[in-house]
């Protein structure tokens, strides 16, 4: 007979990255944590995953510190935190050194529990990380990216189970991050991992699609050891099942969790409150199901991303354009399992040849390069020779393990961030590395936090509140309007500089075709360049979007600088 089921409870990192981009306070997350400490909860899902990005990004919030003050109020409960293997909680791959560091600080800070993936299910991109785990004493969880496809099997995850097992991981979950696992699939996958390996096994999965609480159920039948879970307020759409519910289900049979739905009871209604404080950041498409979500399997946490990052572009009408081109760009790529960064980077792909229209992949952001050139893993289905030519061309592909290429870095990067007067603490060094491009603004302390949207009279609103998009109605046709000035006050980006793009047309005018923040500006006035060059690099849905000269020329002006945020449609230089 099975023991009780146990309970992540993913709160306070899941369940607000998919249901409102990620945006959840510190402040608010610690009387609710010290509330949820004495439930008896197998662990805390709070750190990890987006919220590094989002602190510093949107919050202005030191991430380290919050772990730190989460560690302190959850004096029985672990800290779980989801950690991208390679990536960390970035987008890219980092040197060993970075990644051993890292692991350290983190668990010195307060994480109990590893969630260790990588979005290809390429053992190559975990083993650095897991190894780190082991050496710090925590607890190690392996983890599965589930997903479907021509190329993956039930045989094909448990071969992947065993793997993970042969590197001492306590735990093996098994993450369904786009809500796709059907119940008949959960119970046969948990049945032959439990029959095959001696390890506990956790079902993490999103209630998108509304299969999510059956493939639960399936998954209580078949032995699973753990579900992760979310308060009742902050679960179902893209988050995953309620909490109480699942609770509620077991009570009285043999694998009851143990929890008191009275103690819920309490957290349900302090989280219900933190709820309607954040209700202007939820968008309805990330609370309804999509049963569409079988076709384009983006993950919960995207779909929020995405919304926003639509709304941005001024494109969210797009946005059932790009869910129907996201299994496009996913089948030309090999077909990985869309999770960060995979998920960032089809997604964003697809957006891209949504809105520039025309032939596909005529603008690659960097990040499909590095893909296509195998400098993320391997692909799980081999990349056609056709694409490989549109998206890299003759650039040699890597056989090997992708961080066998990077040279260590830490030291390095530590004495230029010491230099450049950015570092109070160790952690400030993992921030500037694994962030080069906001960290500084933010180590410096120019960062402003966004401001939650909840105001209901337009008394409330202050000049440097003012969007620098809107959609206005007139005599029942919808126009798109870009703000230029208040009463005289110029609109500011979300860092607070100016915007000085021009817009209009000017002679040899390279322009923006997405909202994004200069990255790099790698050519300079009077500089010659020809066709194909890169002239500039936008930072636009967390990836990097080149924008390339369309023909040779002489750069005349440069009308941007490294830290500015453009719009869809400005002038960012001229080349004649």
């Amino acid at each position: 007979m099975a023991d009780k089921v146990s309970i992540t409870d993913t709160t306070l990192r899941d369940a607000h990255q998919s249901l409102f981009a990620t945006r959840l306070k510190t402040a608010d997350m610690l009387p609710l944590a010290e509330l949820m400490d004495s439930v008896g909860f197998f662990s805390l899902e709070a750190w990890g995953g987006a919220t590094f990005d989002s602190c510093i990004r949107f919050l202005n919030e030191d991430p380290w510190n919050r772990l730190k003050s989460l560690s302190e109020v959850l004096v029985k409960t672990p800290v779980q935190m989801l950690l991208r293997g390679q990536n960390l909680v970035g987008y890219r791959h980092y040197s060993d050194d970075v990644v051993n560091k890292f692991v350290e600080r983190a668990a010195v800070n307060g994480v109990g529990i590893f969630r260790v993936f990588d979005a290809l299910n390429d053992i190559r991109n975990m083993t650095e990380s897991m190894k780190a785990v082991k050496k710090t004493g925590s607890h190690l969880q392996g983890a599965i990216s589930y997903t479907t496809s021509p190329v993956h099997s039930t045989e094909l995850f448990v071969e992947f189970a065993k793997e993970l097992y042969s590197f001492d991981c306590d735990s093996i979950c098994i993450k369904d991050m786009a809500g796709l696992i059907m119940p008949a699939a959960a119970r046969e996958l948990i049945s032959r991992i439990k029959e095959e390996i001696p390890v506990k096994v956790c079902l993490h999965s999103h209630c998108t699609s509304g299969i999510a609480p059956m493939s639960y159920e399936a998954a209580i039948d078949a032995g699973v050891d753990i579900l992760d879970t979310a308060m009742s307020p902050f679960s179902m759409g893209t988050s995953q099942p309620p909490t109480e519910s699942i609770v509620a289900s077991l009570v009285g049979t043999p694998r009851d969790t143990g929890i008191s739905l009275t103690k819920l009871r309490e957290v349900r209604n302090a989280t219900l409150d933190i709820r309607n404080k954040y209700a202007g950041l939820i968008d309805p498409i990330s609370e309804r199901v999509d049963s569409d979500v079988m076709i384009y399997q983006l993950p919960g946490g995207m779909i929020s991303n995405l919304v926003s990052q639509l709304k941005e572009q001024d494109a969210l009408n797009r946005m059932n354009d790009v869910f129907l081109e996201i299994p496009h760009v996913r089948e030309d790529l090999g077909y990985p399992p869309l999770v960060t960064p995979s998920s960032q980077i089809v997604g964003t792909q697809a957006v891209l040849n949504v809105l520039l229209g025309g032939e596909r992949y005529q603008n690659v952001t960097k990040e499909v390069k590095d893909y296509v050139r195998g400098l993320y893993g391997r692909s799980p289905a081999p990349i056609s020779q056709a694409i490989i030519n549109r998206i890299i061309g003759s650039e040699p592909l890597l056989e090997g393990r992708p961080a066998d290429e990077l040279e260590p870095v830490y030291e390095t990067m530590k004495q230029e961030a010491m230099l450049a007067g950015l570092v109070k603490k160790e952690e400030d060094v993992l921030t500037y590395i694994l962030y080069p491009a906001i960290a500084p603004s933010f180590l410096k302390g120019e960062r402003k936090p966004e401001e939650i949207p909840s105001r209901t009279s337009p008394s409330d609103y202050k000049i440097s509140d003012i969007p620098s998009m809107m959609e206005v109605e007139v005599d029942g046709e919808i126009f798109s309007v870009r703000i230029i000035s208040v009463e005289g006050s110029s609109v500011s980006s979300r860092d607070g500089s100016e915007q000085k793009a021009p817009r209009g047309d000017i002679a040899g005018a390279i322009k923006s075709s997405i909202q994004g923040m200069v990255l790099e500006v790698p050519v300079s006035r009077g500089m010659d360049v020809k066709k194909g060059d890169l002239l500039l690099v936008l930072e636009a849905m967390k990836m990097e979007n080149p924008v390339i000269a369309p023909a040779d020329g002489k750069v005349v002006e440069i009308f941007v600088d490294v830290g500015d945020v453009v719009q869809s449609g400005d002038i960012l230089m001229a080349v004649l």
